[in-house]
């Protein structure tokens, strides 16, 4: 599919024009065998409202970032090994067509393309560059996501207890296990998740309990393999006359909207 490009003189120009967008805030993106197959702008849903990113689709990552000038500048950018995504295609809805989600382990969210051609192009492109990493990789398909943040425009009440209305004075949160849109008093608790942050992290009081059980249940479980009573078998009587001392050596030592008109812009071939 792409092996034709890689390495060559068009393929370097091309992605040497992508870091220079990014500039020094941006990382490298020239590596041996890497291949820049095409890009496009899509509409990212965000928090606050829905916004135009650009994407650009290697054999092995995704790249996107915020538009500064189009085509000549772009910022905060974000990159997303292809092996740790999944896609889900996600019916219409008012304000956003021809969706779908793009979900990795760290985070998860929605996507939309100007048509219906066009996000059939990136979502096929997509799945056939996964299959083909994963496929030389040896790797399995991930099968845990991070939840996508409900948009705060979906909801004017907490989505946990159903009762709190929210305002200029009373804030919007964002559970990060469940993605809910929730108020203070429904998520005062912080649990670690090392896979999304190095920090303890907001999580409604529903996902704590659930968290905390499942935490409970992890620690017994150690502790029961760990402990020498684990691996302790009664004696059948035939030992009887060996010493203590020998018996104890069988034991373990240790116990605003956007729609763009711009389709996908290049497909590389």
């Amino acid at each position: 599919m792409v092996d034709h490009l890689a390495n060559t003189e068009i393929n370097s120009q091309r992605i040497a024009a992508v870091e220079n967008c990014f500039g020094t805030s941006g990382q490298p993106l020239a590596v041996p065998g890497r291949v820049l197959l095409g890009e496009g702008i899509l509409t990212k849903e965000c928090r606050k409202k829905a916004k135009p990113r650009i994407f650009f689709l290697f054999n092995d990552l995704l790249v996107y970032g915020s538009i500064v000038i189009n085509k000549r500048k772009y910022s905060s950018q974000h990159i997303i090994p292809l092996n740790e995504v999944t896609l889900e295609t996600l019916p219409d809805t008012l304000q956003m067509k021809n969706r779908w989600m793009i979900k990795t382990a760290k985070k998860s969210f929605v996507v939309s393309a100007a048509s219906q051609t066009e996000r059939k192009e990136w979502i096929s492109h997509l799945e056939e560059c996964i299959r083909l990493l994963l496929s030389k990789t040896g790797q399995l398909p991930p099968t845990e996501h991070a939840a996508p943040w409900i948009p705060d425009k979906a909801t004017d009440i907490c989505m946990r207890c159903t009762h709190t209305k929210f305002s200029t004075l009373t804030r919007r949160h964002h559970c990060r296990k469940c993605g809910f849109v929730v108020c203070g008093e429904c998520s005062r608790q912080r649990f670690l998740m090392p896979r999304l942050s190095p920090k303890p992290l907001r999580v409604c009081n529903l996902c704590y309990k659930q968290l905390m059980a499942e935490k409970m249940e992890t620690e017994e479980a150690q502790k029961s393999v760990h402990s020498p009573l684990a691996h302790y078998e009664p004696s059948s009587g035939e030992d009887s006359d060996r010493s203590d001392e020998d018996k104890l050596e069988q034991w373990p030592e240790e116990a605003e909207f956007y729609t763009s008109d711009m389709a996908w812009s290049s497909f590389h071939s």
